[in-house]
């Protein structure tokens, strides 16, 4: 099916601060051809991580195949159970390099290990500076992915207990973990509205 089961969404996609057991990162895609002033849909759907391969990694080969005109403008929009994790983020910079004519937005529902430590934050500061737009899901966009990706049955998307809480909880960490690419931009205009 084109379309996911309502219980696997509702396991992989909530937006719990501590999600133990779940290993699996599902990716809804849309792809979109912009054409002037409108865009126009040329696919849409969920894919999952397969034995040895990250579901980024899976989506970059597919897209890669369609022979993408130069030409032309796209635009590819993500909803992610997880944030990539370093490798990824490092593939899919590199990707969007290769690709000027395309733009990728990511709305992921969690963060995946982003401690200080950890190489993950450092890979979502290079992804954001090669170009992609990078947020946390917010209800809008649950309920967006519910409509769109789910076998729903026709039922209204019904948010989880502390859904917002952990979305703005989870906005403040992105927001800090990007916050040295804020600084270096602010200062970069600042210098130039200076002249200096």
């Amino acid at each position: 099916s084109i379309l996911m089961q309502r219980r696997l969404f509702l396991y992989n996609f909530r937006n719990l601060r501590k999600a133990k057991g779940r290993r699996e990162t599902y990716l809804c895609y849309v792809v979109k051809r912009r054409d002037s002033a409108t865009s126009c849909s040329l696919d849409f759907g969920y894919l999952r991580n397969q034995m040895g391969c990250h579901v980024e990694v899976l989506f970059l080969r597919y897209i890669a195949a369609w022979d993408l005109d130069p030409g032309r403008c796209y635009r590819i929009t993500w909803f992610t159970s997880w944030s990539p994790c370093y490798d990824c983020a490092q593939h899919i910079a590199s990707f969007l390099r290769s690709y000027p004519n395309l733009s990728l937005r990511i709305f992921m529902a969690r963060l995946y290990f982003c401690e200080e430590r950890k190489a993950e934050p450092e890979g979502l500061r290079r992804l954001h500076k090669a170009g992609a737009q990078i947020a946390i899901m917010t209800f809008k966009d649950f309920f967006y992915c519910w409509n769109t990706f789910v076998e729903n049955r026709e039922q209204a998307f019904k948010g989880w207990e502390g859904l917002h809480e952990n979305s703005v909880h989870l906005a403040r960490k992105l927001r800090r973990i990007l916050l040295p690419l804020y600084e270096v931009d602010d200062l970069r205009d600042a210098f130039k509205i200076l002249g200096l």
